[in-house]
């Protein structure tokens, strides 16, 4: 099972594996701090849709749709992640945007309940 949690809660053992899914590290949080077991920066949304989004909720379904697309061209990293969730039963994506319901963690998770 994948659950997901913003980088600013505090780790817990119920986490089990860590995965951070952005493509740049968090403001404010030290490697040494942030209990992380894998940083899949390739996972995370391109540059170009990353600053195109830029977290505007007008913008949701368009982001939701194009990093789908986006996820389409990286089967490899999908597989990984679901070898992933076989091996650990137990990880969370580790994400750093403030909306929790609108972010790149919840279109991954949407991707992979449909694999």
């Amino acid at each position: 099972m994948i659950k997901v949690k913003r980088i600013y809660d505090p780790a817990s053992e119920d986490d089990g594996y860590r995965v951070l899914i952005d493509r740049l590290w968090p403001r404010g949080v030290s490697k040494e701090n942030a209990n992380i077991d894998l940083w899949m920066k390739e996972i995370a949304p391109s540059t170009e849709l990353r600053k195109w989004f830029h977290h505007d909720p007008d913008k949701w379904e368009e982001f939701k749709q194009r990093y789908k697309d986006e996820l389409s061209n990286k089967k490899d990293l999908i597989d990984q992640i679901l070898k992933l969730e076989e091996e650990y039963k137990n990880a969370t994506f580790i994400y750093s945007a403030k909306d929790r319901e609108k972010n790149q963690a919840m279109v991954l998770i949407e991707v992979l309940r449909k694999q």
